[in-house]
C-alpha cells in the first residue's frame, strides 16, 4: 500500500454539478421570507447536514427539556432497555413535568425513555442519568463527549433534563446536529413518533401521551421535542420526511414554535429540491490488477447520494475520490472496500459514501499466461 492517493476526479464534475433553474428575482424574495420570532433557529437537511434557514444559529442558548434528545439517545446506544431500573431518590418528586415515578419502583429502562420524550419527565431523566452514568455528573460528562463528537462544539450540559442552569447551553445548530444524529437510530425514531405509549414495567401502568404536535399537525412530521423553562422560553426540535427527504429543524425561545416549525418546514420543502448525484452502482473509476485475469478494475459507488438544492439557484459541488491503493493484488471480491467518494460544497465534506469493486477478479492461472503469450506470437 503506497498511502491515500487523492485526486479530484474532473471528468465527473460536468456530472456533478448541479444546474441553475429559471425563477425571477420577486419570486426568489418572496420565498426567502419566512417570519420566525426565536432566539435561535435553523433548518437542515438531517442526511448531509446542509443548512437550509438560519437565524442567530451559533448563538448559545438555554434549550430547556430539549436536552433529552442527548439523554434518550446515550441511554439507548449505552443501556440496556428491558433491563429493570430502581428508581433511586435523586429521581423521585423532581420540579417540573414528571412521570410521577415512585421511589424503589422497578422500571424499564425503556419504558422510561418513552416517559422522558413522550411527557418529558424530568424525573425519568435523573434515573436515566443515574443508571447509565452513575450519577448526574457523570451522565453529564458523557453527554459532553458525545457532543464534541457529533461537532457541536458549543454546547455545554450540566442536567440531563434542561432544568436551568447558567452552564447548560446550547445552540440551534447544534441542536439540529444533534437530533440530526439521533433520528438515524431507529429505536429513537420509533420512540419520538410515538403518539401514545403505556407502559409495560413498573408499580402502575402509565398511558403517556406525546406533547409534540407536530405528529399530528403536520403531514411525514415525526419527531422530535419539545421543551420549556422560565429561562429559556418554548423550545422545540421538530422533524418530518417527504418523498425520501428529511428535515430537522430547532427553535429556541419561541413563543409561537408550532406554527413557526410548520413554516419552516414548508419553507424547506417547498424551496428545495433533491438532486442524485451519483447512484449506486455508477462506475466512476478504475485502477490496476496484479495477477489477475483481467488488467483493470472497475471502481463502483457504493450508496446513492442526493443532496438539496435550492430551487432557481446554482450549486457547484467538488467531488473528490479517495483509493486506499493506486493498484491491487488479485484476487478481488465484488463490493471489496476500495476507497471513498467524497461531495464538497463551500468548504465542507457535504456528503461521503464508500468505493467498491465493481466485479470479481480471480487470480490468473498458468493458462491464461499461456493465452496471453499465444496471442503474443500470433500478432
Amino acid at each position: 500500500m503506497r498511502g491515500t492517493m487523492q485526486r479530484t476526479a474532473a471528468i465527473l464534475m460536468a456530472a456533478l454539478s448541479v444546474l441553475a433553474l429559471n425563477g425571477s428575482a420577486l419570486a426568489e424574495r418572496e420565498r426567502d421570507t419566512v417570519e420566525i420570532f426565536a432566539g435561535g433557529v435553523m433548518l437542515m437537511d438531517a442526511c448531509t447536514h446542509k443548512v437550509l434557514y438560519a437565524k442567530n444559529a451559533h448563538e448559545k442558548l438555554p434549550m430547556a427539556s430539549t436536552t433529552k434528545i442527548m439523554t434518550a439517545i446515550l441511554a439507548i446506544e449505552t443501556g440496556k432497555l428491558d433491563a429493570l431500573v430502581t428508581v433511586p431518590k435523586e429521581a423521585y418528586g423532581v420540579e417540573g413535568s414528571s412521570m410521577y415515578l415512585r421511589l424503589g419502583e422497578k422500571i424499564s429502562l425503556r419504558d422510561l425513555v418513552y416517559g422522558l420524550m413522550l411527557v418529558s419527565g424530568n424525573d425519568a431523566a435523573v434515573a436515566i442519568a443515574i443508571n447509565v452514568g452513575g450519577s448526574i455528573a457523570g451522565f453529564a460528562a458523557l453527554m459532553n463527549e458525545k457532543a464534541k463528537e457529533l461537532g457541536a462544539h458549543n454546547t455545554h450540559f450540566v442536567t440531563p433534563n434542561g432544568l436551568h442552569d447558567a452552564e447548560h447551553y446550547t445552540t440551534a445548530y447544534d441542536l439540529a446536529l444533534i437530533a440530526s444524529y439521533a433520528m438515524q437510530n431507529e429505536t429513537f425514531r420509533e420512540i419520538v413518533g410515538t403518539t401514545y405509549y403505556r407502559t409495560v414495567t413498573g408499580e402502575v401502568t402509565r398511558t403517556v401521551k406525546n406533547k409534540n404536535k407536530i405528529l399530528w399537525e403536520y403531514e411525514g412530521g415525526n419527531g422530535v421535542k419539545t421543551g420549556y423553562t422560565m429561562a429559556a422560553g418554548k423550545c422545540l426540535v421538530f422533524s418530518a420526511e417527504r418523498n425520501g427527504v428529511e428535515l430537522v429543524g430547532v427553535v429556541l425561545n419561541c413563543p409561537d414554535m408550532f406554527p413557526a416549525a410548520k413554516r419552516l418546514l414548508d419553507y424547506g420543502f417547498e424551496t428545495y429540491k433533491p438532486e442524485k448525484l451519483v447512484a449506486a452502482g455508477d462506475v466512476i473509476a478504475r485502477i490496476r490488477i496484479n495477477g489477475g485475469r483481467k488488467n483493470a478494475l472497475a471502481v463502483a459507488v457504493k450508496q446513492d447520494i442526493i443532496i438539496l438544492v435550492k430551487d432557481g439557484d446554482s450549486t457547484t459541488v467538488r467531488t473528490v475520490v479517495k483509493l486506499a491503493q493506486q493498484q491491487v493484488q488479485a484476487p478481488v471480491n465484488k463490493g471489496d472496500s476500495l476507497g471513498s467518494l467524497e461531495i464538497w460544497e463551500d468548504g465542507r465534506i457535504l456528503a461521503e459514501t464508500e468505493l467498491v469493486a465493481a466485479e470479481t477478479i480471480e487470480p490468473s492461472a498458468f493458462t491464461d499466461y499461456l493465452e496471453r503469450l499465444f496471442r503474443r506470437w500470433s500478432a
